[in-house]
């Protein structure tokens, strides 16, 4: 599977256990019912899903303005913090206020949820990869 079909089958699938993964998560720790932490899964999801493009859009144009071109690990560990960055900011008084916790919970959580996604888009990704094979542009 190649092209837009295998953009959108990840997409879809990666969302979709996010989703699911981090709603139980919210309810673990949250102590939230299951309903509650799932809006609030959403929620973050389409929150990182429009701060990454908006995110990305903005870096990139920086990055067009820059003297230095191509992407060392200086530049690469700063597009990652500022993205993270950005979603600790926005993410943080959303749980605090929808999952009636304190602030510093709440930062907690999203540090917890950093850490998950972490880890999870790189097994999610070698899964993906060894059901559905590589994509043309590593194969």
């Amino acid at each position: 599977m190649q092209g837009l079909k295998r953009k959108l089958v990840y997409v879809s699938l990666y969302e979709l256990f996010a989703v699911a993964l981090t709603s139980a998560g919210l309810t673990l720790l949250a102590g939230s019912s299951p309903g509650h932490a799932g809006i609030a899964a959403v929620a973050s999801s389409a929150i990182a899903l429009v701060w990454n493009l908006v995110y990305t859009h903005l870096f990139e144009a920086w990055e067009a303005r820059q003297a230095t071109r191509g992407r060392n690990l200086r530049r690469r560990v700063a597009h990652a913090v500022g993205f993270e960055g950005g979603l600790v900011v926005m993410l943080v008084p959303l749980f605090a206020w929808w999952l009636d916790i304190s602030l510093w919970q709440a930062l907690l959580l999203d540090v917890g949820l950093i850490v998950f996604f972490l880890v999870y888009t790189f097994v999610f990704n070698l899964a993906f990869d060894r059901l559905f094979g590589l994509p043309a542009s590593a194969a």
